[in-house]
């Protein structure tokens, strides 16, 4: 009985792993970009300058370097992104975006909007678990190198887990399960 559970958990992230390509899609086909130029735009848009390398951004979609050096290029030509070389490493160099890529960000950004209206039915303590374990799969995905470290808390140096309570060290205070972070800024890689 537990592995006919399994398997529907897993066909049921499956459907929505479909879902959310089939939105991405639909917001490429609007500004004939690929989906990974559009999340690349976006996450250009969330994120602190120092972050947008290729390095970063190859690590924070699991892909090649040349896979993302390919989609800035197309960026950088269609005048979505501008570049800062590095002045230490002149190979090396961060993106930004344009008041173009800016206004595209405004435009996709809200892709997910149907997804958010479904979670939105849920209360504040199904929200809560349900992040709780969502992070803990994506844990142990990372932890098996299925996908790269993610900056999250159960991954973070200043997280700590006390029985079912959790605790920033750096804010130094307890967190609620809908209080975690995903992605947070401020989050530095735990070494065992």
């Amino acid at each position: 009985m537990d592995n006919n559970v399994n398997q529907k958990i897993i066909s049921g992230l499956e459907r929505i792993s479909n879902a959310f390509r089939v939105l991405l899609w639909e917001e490429s086909k609007l500004y004939k970009i690929s989906p990974i130029q559009i999340q690349l735009l976006i996450f250009c848009g969330t994120h602190k300058k120092e972050d947008l390398n290729v390095s970063f951004l190859a690590t924070e979609y699991d892909l090649t370097k040349a896979t993302i050096s390919d989609s800035i290029k197309v960026l950088l030509k269609k005048e979505l992104l501008s570049k800062t070389i590095n002045a230490k490493d002149s190979r090396s160099f961060t993106v930004q975006l344009t008041k173009k890529g800016k206004e595209i960000v405004e435009k996709t950004s809200g892709f997910t909007t149907v997804l958010k209206e479904s979670i939105n039915s849920f209360s504040e303590l199904e929200k809560g678990i349900f992040l709780e374990r969502l992070m803990l799969l994506i844990y142990q995905l990372n932890q098996k190198d299925v996908i790269s470290t993610q900056r999250m808390c159960l991954t973070c140096f200043h997280y700590k887990k006390d029985g079912n309570n959790h605790y920033c060290n750096l804010m130094e205070e307890q967190l609620k399960n809908s209080e975690l972070q995903i992605d947070c800024p401020e989050h530095q890689v735990l070494h065992n």
